[in-house]
């Protein structure tokens, strides 16, 4: 997590700019009890993000904002290091040197889930490989078939990282990579446009199963997307992920499973080769599907039309959550921006139980909008958002 702890600096004026990085206001804390917390807002290569400041024992620490994290990290780090150039921070640790690389990522290939809502049109196969890992199999799959369209996700962001500079270097243009939730993307794929999906080796989450990606809802989603006769192919090392997953699709009305084990396939990670040499057990479990689904896409356009009245909402607002039949909100924070009227940042979580979303709101002059870009519409934070708009218009 790159960070840097520092003891002295001077005040940070807003706005600033300086190496290619624009700091556009900071927001303290309304909570008392984390008054000592700051956001501050950032600019870098037209992606927007947040940094947090917090003190930390006698010295301070400014790090990456998770919520609005980014890729490629190096943009972070440059923000924190021009954030300590520009106020002179009397630096004790820092996590944040870029070693210069022969390689440099070419975030062309990178999207967020805006542009797949919003933007990707093709008349191109689709296939997806969730969790792709070190890339090996996306990366050969793309290269034996190039009038194929692949999508990555991805959420470990070193190995995004890993997969853009070998696209780069094996001059590859037929992947898309993205950093998003897997169990999320699936909703906004078009019925009936994928021809394959795979998952290799997932994490079992033996401890924590509601972060599995396989779940009655992922499988559905999966054959809504996938055309007839497409697959859904798992792959896993893990006997308790495999019967997991039977059990979930040995009750579906539609659909049919082939089982296989030890499948040689014509590429494979350097951990299966280990694997097969501790003679360990792998399973693959193909769900084929066999009948076409035309389920539209829900829409919402996600803005707030009426004014705010901030200093009322941070007197109302509770951070007790509110639960629904299928969705809730909690509200986390709540920071005022500085040297601002009726503005400020509300850090919530909210949607599917299963499958959160952590946003902020930004109030400027008492225009609230969702910081960095929009949620995606997902029938869970549809509602949510309905219900935020409510709560934001005092009703």
């Amino acid at each position: 997590m790159p960070h840097i702890v520092f003891n002295q600096n001077n005040h940070l004026n807003i706005p600033s700019n300086i190496d290619g990085v624009s700091f556009d206001f900071i927001a303290k804390s309304y909570n008392s009890k984390k008054s000592s917390e700051y956001k501050i807002a950032v600019t870098k290569n037209n992606h927007q993000f947040l940094l947090t400041k917090k003190n930390k024992n006698d010295a301070n620490m400014i790090k990456y904002d998770k919520t609005t994290r980014i890729s490629p990290v190096s943009c972070i780090k440059d923000a924190i290091n021009a954030y300590a150039k520009l106020t002179n921070a009397n630096i004790l640790f820092t996590n944040t040197n870029n070693i210069n690389q022969k390689i440099n990522i070419d975030e062309k290939y990178l999207k967020n889930i805006e542009y797949i809502v919003n933007e990707f049109e093709t008349n191109k196969e689709i296939q997806i490989e969730i969790g792709f890992g070190s890339g090996k199999h996306i990366l050969y799959q793309a290269k034996q078939n190039k009038d194929v369209q692949f999508f990555g996700l991805e959420i470990h962001t070193p190995s995004i990282e890993q997969l853009l500079k070998q696209i780069k270097i094996q001059n590859i243009t037929n992947i898309i990579v993205i950093n998003y939730d897997a169990r999320l993307f699936m909703e906004f794929m078009k019925s009936n446009s994928v021809d394959n999906i795979f998952v290799h080796f997932p994490v079992p989450w033996d401890k924590k199963p509601h972060r599995r990606i396989y779940s009655s809802e992922f499988i559905n989603e999966a054959l809504r997307v996938l055309k007839k006769d497409a697959t859904l192919e798992l792959r896993t090392d893990s006997r308790k992920y495999f019967d997991y997953c039977m059990s979930l699709l040995s009750n579906l009305n539609s659909g049919k499973i082939i089982i296989d084990i030890n499948k040689d396939l014509e590429i494979i990670s350097k951990y299966e080769k280990r694997w097969r040499k501790q003679e360990k057990t792998i399973y693959d479990i193909v769900l084929k599907c066999q009948e076409e689904d035309d389920v539209p896409i829900q829409k919402c356009s996600f803005n707030f039309e009426n004014e705010v009245d901030f200093d009322n909402i941070k007197k109302i607002i509770t951070n007790k959550a509110i639960v629904k039949e299928d969705y809730f909100i909690h509200i986390e924070n709540i920071f005022d921006i500085e040297n601002e009227v009726n503005s400020g940042l509300i850090q919530l979580t909210f949607g599917n139980f299963n499958r959160p979303l952590n946003k902020y709101i930004i109030i400027n002059n008492g225009k609230a909008s969702y910081f960095q870009d929009k949620p995606i519409p997902t029938s869970s934070n549809i509602k949510a958002h309905k219900y935020l708009t409510k709560i934001l218009n005092n009703d």
